[in-house]
């Protein structure tokens, strides 16, 4: 090899750019899913995977690759990523169709599934249909009766507070027409309940209500147990008819009928609904929440906004590799007018620079992306390697100011050509006072973010403000 060639080599750059195409770094679930749905597309024309702002973008994310292969790469892993998102909601969703089906209690021949004593009692809602009338009814399904613990508190208070908890959706107990609230304990009293009724027939001590043509009198004896203690007290009840619609009072009707059979087949495994109502079939189903449709639903939503999020994620890359531009920019005119006023040809303080760029490795950082450095110097060394490969410095200048997109480097590109051009005799003392105005702008740009960053602390400020005022305020009022 001829000494032209050796200084060639020499003057290369060490690293070589090479262009990133799918495979490289580690794909993403379903990648291949989303390779095939995209050339499907593409083959079939579909407006899904083209917009002219990506295509800006990834052009100058990733100047000089093959902007077809990353285009395809950028849209494969977007889709990649939305269908992982509706692989993930879908089982997800098929997740709780299982879970709420293990939920009901209801099987085939009518037949309800108790739980045990530990599971405590359970609220099933069942829905009947009679024919082509639909009828809803919740009931409470206790569980198989077993031995059971005391539990102690105050009795006096929860008897004077009775009256009250056991209305139900009544006015009051001198005119009860609807379900009474019999329970065996109740929230915050650790008390063992027995309820007993001077008229079962009337008043049932689970809490049902016949429904009377005439105010009827019932004597409500109530019993708590504690800790081998034992309160009583006797509450008087007024039934009274109620005024219902024929369909109000069959649904009462079935109801009660419902709540004596549940009460009478508490020592039985399992219990058997009724087939017939009035000698018209009863078809049972059991309602059961399920929340599948709606967490398909959001994990659809989610899916196309991840990946309609993509593009701006993409946008928000390109602004802040530009910011990253401008502050370079400054250093790059300043070493440039350095080496220049050294005796050095634009071309020479080009390479220079981009070889003293690339062999301080440190400069580079990793990224989860993969590996980035400073653009505005990896711009340099691109351009470098243009004019290896045999590009004329004019066209080379040119495209280097074209692919930053920033009119500072559009500037310095149009001041180096026009120096080729016409052989300006005062590049220095222009380059001089391009450094002197990119440090201004740099100052203004630092001014600006200053002024975002306070405005972004003035948020917290106040809401700090504000919990310092109320820490104040309340003792003051406190003492009032």
């Amino acid at each position: 090899m001829d000494r032209q060639g050796k200084a060639r080599r020499k003057d290369r750059p060490h690293t070589r750019r090479k262009s990133r195409r799918p495979g490289k770094a580690a794909n993403p679930p379903f990648y291949g899913v989303a390779l095939f749905l995209y050339k499907k597309a593409c083959i079939g024309k579909l407006p899904l995977f083209g917009s002219w702002q990506v295509e800006t973008d990834l052009m100058q994310l990733h100047p000089g690759e093959n902007i077809q292969w990353v285009k395809m790469d950028f849209y494969v892993r977007k889709l990649a990523l939305s269908l992982l998102i509706l692989v993930v909601g879908i089982l997800l969703g098929v997740a709780a169709k299982i879970s709420a089906g293990d939920k009901a209690l209801l099987e085939e021949g009518g037949i309800l599934r108790r739980g045990t004593y530990e599971e405590g009692e359970r609220e099933v809602v069942l829905e009947a249909r009679i024919q082509e009338d639909c009828q809803e009814f919740q009931i409470s399904l206790a569980p198989r009766e077993f031995s059971r613990e005391e539990l102690e508190e105050l009795a006096m208070q929860l008897l004077e507070q009775l009256p009250e908890q056991i209305r139900g959706e009544n006015q009051d107990l001198g005119q009860v027409y609807r379900e009474l609230l019999l329970e065996d304990s109740y929230a915050a009293y650790p008390f063992w309940v027995e309820w007993e009724s001077s008229r079962p027939d009337v008043v049932g001590s689970s809490g049902t209500v016949a429904v009377q043509k005439e105010p009827i009198q019932v004597a409500l004896k109530v019993r708590l147990l504690c800790q081998g203690y034992e309160w009583e007290s006797t509450m008087n009840v007024t039934v009274a008819p109620p005024s219902l619609s024929p369909q109000e009072a069959e649904h009462l009707g079935l109801q009660e009928y419902l709540l004596a059979e549940e009460q009478k087949g508490r020592q039985q495994e399992n219990w058997a609904l009724p087939e017939e109502w009035k000698g018209r079939q009863i078809r049972w189903r059991q309602k059961v929440e399920d929340s599948s449709l709606l967490l398909w639903a959001a994990t659809l939503a989610v899916a196309v906004l991840v990946y309609e999020m993509a593009d701006r994620d993409l946008h928000s890359r390109l602004e802040k590799r530009r910011r990253a531009l401008r502050r370079e920019y400054p250093d790059i005119v300043y070493q440039l007018m350095l080496y220049i006023g050294a005796g050095m040809t634009i071309r020479g303080a080009f390479q220079r620079i981009a070889e003293e760029y690339e062999k301080k490795g440190g400069r580079r950082k990793k990224t989860g992306k993969g590996q980035e450095g400073l653009p505005g110097y990896e711009e340099m060394v691109y351009t470098c390697r243009e004019l290896l490969s045999g590009v004329s410095e004019g066209a080379a200048y040119e495209h280097f100011g074209r692919r930053t997109g920033l009119q500072e480097y559009i500037r310095l590109s149009t001041l180096l050509m026009q120096n080729l051009k016409r052989g300006n005799g005062t590049l220095l003392e222009r380059l001089q006072e391009e450094t002197q105005k990119a440090n201004e702008e740099r100052l203004q740009q630092g001014r600006k973010l200053g002024e975002e960053a306070g405005a972004k602390l003035l948020v917290p400020m106040v809401l700090l403000l504000a919990v310092v005022m109320i820490v104040l305020m309340i003792p003051a009022f406190a003492a009032i």
